[in-house]
């Protein structure tokens, strides 16, 4: 758990510095999908916590720009949106590997970990493109003028979530997770073997 959680943290910091366009690349899920399958939900969650911790302090303190433009135009919601999508990304992907090992026992562990891995960027993105419409949406209208380079393209706040932030970066998430998930089944298969869980 320890190694997973220093995974995280440092994965999640130099998440902020690999970006397409203006976007961060988060490899932060991989290990939060290793934890949950191998530790459990629970401790899939605590990982999915430290993420989403990492990322409130990171826009706090402004090292990520645009989450502390969001931090700056809602404290309170960016900081609740942070934790929750976080820790559902986690827990979602071990009830995701537990339910799927209730239903078929030790067989198909691949189909049961890539499910449990592109299950945590899609609860991810999911939640936050919700929290972006829910409390963010006046702030999202104003950043194509605000940051015409970067957002100019995207004529309306709508599509500046969907296609823009949410769109892009979960496209990449998903893909991480999905190119990763052979890499992932095998640590899994390993693990359980040797620890005979």
């Amino acid at each position: 758990m320890a190694l997973l959680i220093a995974l995280v943290v440092v994965l999640q910091m130099l998440g902020s510095f690999i970006k397409i366009g203006p976007l961060p690349m988060s490899f932060v899920l991989v290990p939060i999908v290793v934890g949950a399958c191998l530790l459990g939900p629970k401790e899939g969650a605590v990982l999915g916590g430290v993420f989403g911790v990492i990322t409130m302090i990171m826009g706090i303190v402004g090292i990520d720009a645009f989450s502390y433009l969001l931090f700056t135009a809602n404290p309170v919601w960016f900081i609740i949106v942070c934790l929750v999508k976080a820790i559902a990304a986690g827990l979602c992907s071990g009830l995701v590997y537990k339910g799927l090992g209730k239903l078929f026992g030790e067989k198909f562990v691949y189909l049961k970990t890539v499910l449990a891995a592109v299950t945590a960027p899609i609860v991810n993105t999911g939640i936050f493109v919700v929290g972006m419409l829910l409390f963010f949406f006046e702030t999202m209208e104003g950043l194509p003028a605000m940051f015409p380079d970067a957002f100019g393209s995207f004529e309306n706040a709508f599509s500046l979530v969907f296609l823009g932030l949410a769109g892009l970066n979960f496209i990449g998430e998903f893909l991480v997770n999905l190119i990763l998930s052979p890499a992932i089944v095998r640590i899994v298969d390993i693990v359980k073997k040797k620890i005979k869980i």
